[in-house]
């Protein structure tokens, strides 16, 4: 797959830890190149853990505004990834009134994890370097990351 496409669309459940990363990831290493959005089946807040995760590694999501699919401004991607169950669903419910690619990453919740700080933010930190391998290893034949 060596073509980046011209929109991509990252979904989960809540648009508030898996897809707001996935989103802030993307645009950080192609953001110029491709336009990306990311949704939820529901939203909640931006979590914390999650902007703290990524603030680690330099990318800002603090001011990521949750949405629900209903909530998208665009609804013509080439390609929808899903990173839960519940927003795969519906991504392929998406595709019954466009034409586009949807891709099943099932992403760990990393908001079930329990324990000491640390242990808590490891779990991010396990989901964000996931996701970032994972849109590399996706797009590396694409025009170079701007990392």
């Amino acid at each position: 797959m060596s073509d980046l496409p011209g929109a991509v669309l990252f979904a989960c459940t809540q648009n508030s830890i898996r897809s707001a990363m996935a989103e802030g990831l993307m645009k950080h290493l192609f953001g110029h190149a491709v336009y990306v959005d990311s949704a939820g089946v529901r939203t909640r807040e931006v979590d914390g853990f999650a902007v703290a995760v990524m603030e680690e590694i330099g990318i800002d999501i603090s001011g990521h505004k949750a949405k629900a699919f209903d909530d998208l401004e665009d609804s013509s991607f080439d390609l929808i990834v899903s990173l839960s169950p519940e927003a795969q669903h519906r991504a392929v419910e998406m595709t019954r009134t466009m034409a586009c690619d949807v891709e099943f990453w099932n992403t760990f919740d990393p908001s079930v994890v329990e324990g000491s700080r640390e242990t808590m933010l490891d779990a991010y930190r396990q989901v964000r370097d996931t996701l970032q391998r994972r849109i590399i290893e996706r797009f590396r034949d694409a025009p170079p990351p701007q990392v």
